[in-house]
């Protein structure tokens, strides 16, 4: 997952930061018009790692970051957050910690694209002119598009989020405090970022159910809107086993439509028949419809007919401006959207947008590699990897579809530590050298999976 896009969104300052120098509104006018070889919009993971990466090639003063927000989330930890394993601390960061020193910090949104002149408009009145730029938004979150969730988030505790900053902390006590009753978790009828995470959490509470005495009094749900637990067929398979082991009730094609929080109530839409369906909760983790930022998606110039920036799914090029691509959940590369392709995703551009900028033909092509590490319990993961065809596309030489310790601890302690360490820093395109490593020389068979 990238920077979080709450669907409000304040405004932050109108200053422009540098390591070595500060730019404020109060200056001179012409300091409200600069040019950058290379603006990155957006300081999420992609946003992050793309200026490092480029900050490192061209060097100083010629790459910079629009990015309003002061602090910076490692967000595929709030699965853990969310299970009482770990704290909120350990995913937070200050944003001048996580930029590259070599780039300037434009703290501000881009509230309009304008790509046939290569210029962005800021909130604070700025316009900011490029030669290549990289889109890097990450998602916005529509929690208002469901009547009574926010309400319900503010004021009754019952009700939980993973996915947002302010929602999080909620979501342990909330397993906590059920008793009996439904614990319902559900899934919208939009594409989302990380889309394991909303049965991921599912998986700890009905856990932490079961070691606390109290399974047998409340019944575990999974309303989703898809019409499978997950999509790709080998790693389904194995899901359905431990929702079945588990006795856990799986709601396909259910889309949450309201919340009345005053009647401890949730209504889902049939979106087979479109009848509406009621019902009582004791604990509701809901996961928020979502879309690109609006502020990509006024853009028609950019963006497709769902909002996303339009890339060639091998390039990660615009396909209407070449001197523009995108990394990670505002594109419309059609890959799960997680933290791992925006890894791979960012070496993908680092090479071809290099090439362009050299004029050497662009060859390197992304296979829609990405990764879900698809945690079923304290110390059991599945560890999902796939390609745009939804064939796994696994790292080790192991069966990646048994629930195992040692992918637990991957996701739980490893890859946050080469996040912070490797990833934003550049360092870090995917696995794609270590799987061929692994694998060379290994004949067929010469493995046995376990």
């Amino acid at each position: 997952m990238q920077g979080v896009r709450v669907f409000v969104q304040h405004n932050r300052g109108a200053c422009i930061i540098n390591t070595c120098r500060m730019f404020s509104t109060t200056h001179h006018r012409a300091a409200d018009q600069r040019s950058y070889k290379l603006v990155v919009v957006g300081g999420g993971t992609g946003g992050c790692s793309t200026a490092a990466r480029f900050c490192h090639q061209l060097g100083k003063g010629k790459v910079a970051v629009i990015e309003p927000s002061e602090t910076h989330y490692y967000q595929p930890l709030w699965t853990l957050v969310g299970g009482g394993i770990k704290t909120f601390k350990e995913t937070v960061r200050s944003m001048k910690d996580v930029l590259p020193k070599e780039c300037d910090w434009i703290k501000a949104k881009v509230t309009n694209f304008d790509p046939d002149n290569n210029t962005v408009v800021t909130s604070d009145g700025q316009k900011i002119k490029y030669d290549f730029m990289v889109v890097s938004m990450g998602m916005q979150l529509n929690f208002d598009q469901i009547p009574g969730a926010l309400e319900a988030l503010k004021n009754d505790p019952q009700v939980v989020s993973n996915y947002a900053p302010w929602t999080v902390e909620k979501t342990f006590p909330a397993i906590r405090n059920t008793r009996d009753g439904n614990a319902i978790f559900t899934f919208p009828n939009t594409p989302i970022k990380c889309a394991g995470a909303p049965q991921k959490i599912m998986y700890l509470a009905e856990e932490h159910f079961r070691k606390n005495g109290v399974r047998d009094k409340v019944t575990v749900l999974y309303n989703t809107a898809l019409g499978v637990i997950f999509g790709v067929k080998k790693y389904a398979e194995r899901l359905m086993k431990v929702v079945e082991k588990r006795h856990i009730k799986v709601n396909y094609r259910r889309n949450l439509i309201e919340v009345k929080s005053n009647k401890k109530e949730a209504v889902f839409e049939n979106l087979d028949t479109g009848e509406k369906e009621t019902f009582t909760y004791s604990m509701l983790h809901l996961t928020p419809p979502m879309s690109a930022p609006d502020e990509l998606r006024q853009c028609k110039k950019l963006v497709n007919e769902a909002g996303y920036l339009e890339v060639n799914n091998d390039t990660l090029q615009s396909t209407r401006y070449p001197n523009i691509f995108s990394i990670g959940d505002c594109n419309s590369a059609p890959t799960s959207k997680t933290a791992a392709a925006v890894a791979s995703q960012g070496g993908v551009v680092m090479k071809n947008l290099g090439a362009l900028m050299n004029g050497k033909p662009m060859l390197k092509k992304y296979d829609g590699y990405t990764s879900c590490p698809l945690i079923t319990s304290r110390g059991r993961c599945i560890l999902a990897e796939f390609d745009y065809n939804g064939n796994p596309l696994e790292t080790f030489p192991i069966d990646q579809g048994k629930e195992r310790w040692s992918m637990y601890h991957l996701k739980a302690d490893v890859l946050p530590f080469m996040y912070w360490n490797a990833m934003l820093t550049g360092h870090w395109n995917g696995p794609g050298f270590f799987r061929k490593a692994i694998r060379l020389g290994l004949s067929d068979g010469s493995i046995k999976k376990s």
